[in-house]
């Protein structure tokens, strides 16, 4: 069901306005009630559904325009097939204002859902009502389910635009509302064609039964919906610590932003060209954009450049690997990356650090990341080495292909690079916050978790 019991902070309201138009809305609704009969009003299945809506509106995940399945959507249909008009328009004004008096929610919110949620479906049910279909028959369903979605589209429509006008934004559009909403309301739909069928059959024992797992399965999607809105702030928060951790990094070493996303972008492309799976390819360009953060821990002198290094100073730059993989695991990035970052400097002969793992050792995409941090490495202007061009670069990696690095992939990059501009070859102006893509890249870890 879609209402409005939420506070949004107006940049234009025009409360007076939309308030004005529900008050028109529920008068309309109020006259179209008294003409209506009002015989269903004393059937048991009236306040049944009643208390079945306020419990379902204060506690499943129905509170927001983000509906998901709807045991309040589920009434509303049933009392439009079950009792009529009347009946549908006095269930939904008694409830919604029993749930108001639970949550208080500001009153002009309450005024336009006392219009735009138990207007649509008396309409819907007037509709119905006039179209007299035979009880029971495959007539009777397929326009009680045409009432319930023109229903809550009206709703939605209705209730979207006055709340918005309320608030001074722009109105919603009803169709990406329901686009939606399809997949649920088909669910819900074909949920309470059921139930109307069983009350046919078995009368209120069956309605009573399956309301109960409705509302059950109600209950059981708004915990996933916090959970899941939970998980989103976690990663949210874990990317803006690491985000926060390379340009600290990049303040003691201004290279490491720029060969960062160098990194992640050469990775990506590779797998691509390798043909690896989606997730092995966006698995690559993560742990290239991460694949140094374990230099974070080491001190100032490792960092400088052009200092003679000790073999303490050695033995701190071979543990960065450890350090990089095990932070990225208490943050709780996607659990692969870390392995990514602990092997990106393991060789294929074995000769390589932290853990001189050979060959099928080391993680494919692991491999892939080494060719391209040596890549940039040797290509790009910043570093503490005369640069490369890209021609000279190869050259040299293929040098140590199947020795330091696979030649799989050092074959890969050299497919990559052909043909490719001077300013993609060396990646002089690859940009660490277009790489990181911190939406996209939120959106991507809260559906692995």
């Amino acid at each position: 069901m879609y209402v409005s019991r939420v506070t949004v902070v107006a940049t234009r309201p025009r409360p007076q306005f939309a308030v004005s138009l529900a008050a028109a809305v529920a008068a309309v609704c109020v006259v179209t009630l008294f003409l209506a009969d009002h015989s269903a009003l004393a059937d048991p299945l009236t306040p049944v559904l009643t208390v079945i809506w306020i419990l379902s509106a204060t506690t499943a995940a129905m509170q927001t325009s983000n509906a998901q399945f709807s045991p309040t959507f589920i009434c509303a249909v049933l009392a439009i097939g079950l009792l009529g008009p009347a009946a549908t328009f006095v269930i939904i004004v008694v409830a919604e204002l029993v749930v108001w008096a639970i949550e208080r929610y500001r009153w002009r919110a309450l005024v336009i859902n006392l219009a735009g949620i138990p207007g649509p479906y008396l309409m819907a049910a007037v509709a119905f009502d006039l179209a007299g279909p035979t009880e029971g028959t495959l007539g009777f369903f397929i326009l009680l389910a045409v009432a319930g979605l023109a229903g809550i589209a009206m709703n939605i429509a209705l209730v979207g635009t006055l709340i918005d006008i309320l608030d001074g934004r722009r109105t919603n559009a009803v169709l990406r509302e329901l686009k939606e909403l399809a997949p649920t309301l088909a669910i819900s739909i074909a949920f309470t064609l059921t139930i109307v069928e069983g009350y046919l059959e078995f009368g209120m024992v069956a309605v009573v039964g399956l309301m109960i797992g409705a509302l059950g399965a109600g209950y059981i999607l708004q915990l996933l919906a916090k959970s899941r809105e939970q998980s989103r702030e976690y990663v949210n928060l874990s990317w803006g610590v690491l985000s926060s951790l390379v340009r600290t990094l990049n303040e003691r070493d201004d290279r490491a932003s720029r060969h960062s996303a160098a990194v992640a972008r050469f990775s990506r492309d590779m797998a691509e060209v390798a043909g690896l799976e989606e997730k092995e390819i966006q698995l690559a360009h993560t742990s290239g954009l991460l694949h140094d953060i374990g230099k974070f821990a080491l001190s100032d002198r490792v960092m400088e450049r052009g200092v003679r290094l000790t073999e303490a100073d050695w033995k701190g730059i071979r543990r960065h690997p450890d350090i990089g993989a095990d932070l990225l695991r208490d943050i709780g990035v996607y659990g692969p990356v870390s392995e990514v970052v602990r092997c990106h400097h393991e060789r294929v002969d074995g000769r390589g650090y932290p853990r001189g793992l050979t060959g099928a050792e080391i993680p494919e995409v692991a491999k892939i990341v080494a060719v391209a941090e040596v890549y940039d490495t040797l290509t790009a202007p910043d570093t503490y080495r005369t640069p490369m061009n890209s021609f000279e670069a190869l050259r040299e990696l293929r040098r140590v292909s199947g020795v330091q690095l696979d030649e799989v992939y050092v074959e890969a990059l050299a497919t990559l690079l052909a043909g490719r501009s001077l300013e993609y070859r060396h990646a002089d102006a690859a940009d660490f916050d277009i790489e990181l893509a911190m939406e996209r890249r939120i959106k991507e870890s809260v559906k692995l978790i």
